[in-house]
């Protein structure tokens, strides 16, 4: 659909109010704010004012068959009289950003098919989609990869200003600010919108809004409410969207043809298949969340954890003294207790050990149990996320090999494994949309867009290097490998022609270190050897029977032959 025509046109668009609702409860948790968290579970009363927090309660209302309230322990008003003192442990973040280093850390190999494109062109594509993978796109692609952890999904758009930078870039897009349109389970259109800056009446909303189709954007600026879309308005009445006004290529009617045959924004879902909003339209492509399912359990941690600081703060000794014991300062002035004073005089009370003697209140700190449920807690929710405790540190840092890292990390490797299905087809297509763009807008020369692309990523675990010299010393010893699959062992990594280079130069280092006298070096001669007068190599044994005939000579003993 083109934007929508000025009128009282709701939005966000009412069949996206729970998968909205639901990013804004992740994206709480992901934060750690806690004002936002008690404004998502309806605790202080603040959250009637808050337009999204008040959305997602009535929904979440309706959802429970009419509940009254979640029970939460972000949820509970404090009360009265006490301070607020809940604590919350940003796991969230810890597992979205553990997710990103797991798939980022390093940068994946994207390799051009030699086959869909000239080897010249291809050498020249492979220099240029190295350069979109520099530190910048690298460090975009990893923010990326964060945030669709923890919203369930992130969206790439290709952008491009040459007076900026000389090549197209990436901009990450949180999932709430497109409304998406599908097509076979594929992006065939998308609408981009954000809220500009208010004017002078702080109860209008102004919103730029722009529609990505195949080959065009059209752009839009509305003035309306915070539940209405409104009028829509001229780009020079706002001074926000007044650079499109003189943007080249965008005409009246704010349509701007890109020049491209597909879409500039690429889907990027963390996981699949969506478990949460079932039954809900247009919602079965967006991903899945690390955080769906596990928020009751992170509320747990949180009041775990709360708990325990509570025993802390009531744990404090206290004194309770008699009001005897105090020293008066004058009539109507109170008294006071000298708690450092060391001598003091005993009071002549008939009981001594009475109600007027000093006592102490120290409750006990209950850090075993607590320690042990916040630790069971924490491991139930990142193995519901789909990681391995081992992942966060939870089993110390005693030196161990690489198979028994692997082994301890497995559920979190193997969570790693089914993100890439998802990771890599986005990384292709939005390389692929860079490379056009680059040649028609930036004038990239050498660059093959329609080049087919592959991408692998390193391993998580890199093999223990003493291991894997056994293991090759032992195949190599049974005459089991060639020298060609031992360097491929060792540097997995390479391709087969840098291999094949690699294998040459162990060749080569072995034939500049062999001996001169080497007999295989000239077909079975020994150039070493001593030659008679006629140029014929003496028979084996001529020298023993010479040595046998001085000795005789000499008067020695037969068979000794001379020191």
């Amino acid at each position: 659909m083109p934007l929508p025509p000025s009128g009282n046109t709701p939005w966000p668009p009412p069949q996206l109010e729970i998968p909205h609702a639901d990013m804004d409860m992740w994206r709480a948790w992901y934060s750690g704010n806690t004002d936002h968290l008690a404004a998502v579970y309806g605790g202080p009363a603040n959250y009637r004012s808050n337009a999204t927090a008040r959305a997602f309660f009535e929904v979440e209302q309706r959802r429970n068959a009419g509940q009254n309230e979640l029970r939460m322990f972000w949820g509970q008003e404090p009360t009265p009289g006490q301070q607020a003192a809940k604590l919350h442990i940003p796991i969230a973040a810890d597992i979205a950003e553990l997710s990103a280093n797991l798939l980022w850390s390093e940068v994946p190999q994207v390799t051009v098919d030699v086959d869909s494109t000239d080897p010249a062109t291809a050498l020249t594509t492979q220099a240029q989609i190295g350069r979109y993978l520099d530190d910048r796109g690298h460090a975009k692609l990893r923010e990326g990869a964060e945030l669709t952890s923890g919203l369930s999904n992130v969206y790439l758009r290709v952008v491009w200003d040459t007076t900026l930078r000389p090549r197209p870039w990436l901009d990450v897009i949180q999932p709430d600010a497109v409304i998406p349109e599908w097509r076979w389970g594929a992006l065939a259109a998308a609408t981009v919108w954000r809220e500009l800056a208010p004017l002078k009446d702080p109860n209008e909303v102004w919103r730029l809004l722009e529609y990505h189709v195949p080959g065009a954007i059209e752009y839009g600026v509305y003035k309306g409410s915070t539940t209405d879309l409104g009028l829509r308005m001229d780009f020079t009445d706002h001074p926000d969207s007044d650079f499109l006004a003189k943007m080249k290529g965008v005409d009246t009617e704010g349509r701007q043809a890109t020049g491209i045959d597909r879409l500039l924004i690429t889907h990027l879902p963390n996981v699949l298949p969506n478990r949460v909003w079932e039954g809900i339209g247009g919602t079965a492509p967006l991903g899945r969340s690390d955080f769906a399912g596990v928020e009751p359990l992170m509320d747990a941690l949180d009041e775990s954890w709360t708990s325990w600081m509570r025993d802390l703060r009531l744990g404090k000794a206290r004194v309770i003294l008699p009001q005897s014991m105090l020293e008066t300062d004058g009539p109507g002035t109170g008294g006071s207790f000298d708690l450092e004073q060391e001598v003091r005089v005993a009071l002549n009370m008939l009981d001594e050990g009475g109600k007027d003697s000093i006592s102490q209140i120290q409750f006990n700190i209950r850090v075993q149990e607590h320690e042990q449920t916040c630790k069971a807690l924490r491991r139930q929710i990142l193995a519901s996320a789909g990681y391995s405790a081992q992942s966060m540190g939870e089993e110390g840092s005693v030196a161990v090999t690489a198979t028994e890292i692997a082994a301890r990390k497995e559920e979190s490797l193997t969570t790693r494994g089914t993100k890439i299905l998802y990771q890599r087809p986005a990384l292709l297509e939005v390389l692929t949309t860079m490379m056009m763009v680059d040649v028609k807008h930036c004038g990239a020369k050498g660059v093959d867009p329609a080049a087919e692309l592959t991408a692998s990523w390193p391993q998580a675990v890199q093999p223990d290097p003493e291991a894997t010299a056994r293991t090759l010393s032992l195949l190599d010893a049974a005459g089991a490998i060639s020298t060609f699959m031992k360097v491929k062992m060792r540097s997995p990594e390479l391709d087969d022609a840098e291999v094949m280079e690699e294998v040459e130069r162990i060749r080569d280092d072995k034939r500049s270190a062999m001996p001169a006298g080497d007999p295989f070096n000239i077909g079975g001669q020994d150039p070493n050897a001593q030659q008679d007068e006629e140029g014929d190599t003496p028979e084996a044994g001529a020298d023993e029977g010479q040595d046998e005939a001085d000795g005789e000579g000499e008067g020695d003993e037969p068979g000794l032959k001379a020191a």
